[in-house]
């Protein structure tokens, strides 16, 4: 997961997280690789729906 010392750039999806139990388990249930990639862009995940979005299309990628 993210350093906390990176939030301020990241604070969207950390205070998702902080604050949705079901995106914080979503999130955590994702591979390492997908968190990273989200995490890069974190600040642009402001809901459990974005999160969604967001993790579908990179794993999407993948096929």
């Amino acid at each position: 997961m993210f350093e906390k010392s990176n939030s301020f750039a990241r604070e969207g999806l950390h205070a998702l997280l902080s604050q949705n139990s079901e995106a914080q388990k979503y999130f955590n249930s994702l591979p390492d690789y997908i968190r990273d990639m989200i995490g890069e862009r974190a600040d642009s995940v402001q809901s459990l729906d974005e999160l969604h979005r967001y993790a579908e299309n990179l794993l999407a990628g993948d096929k």
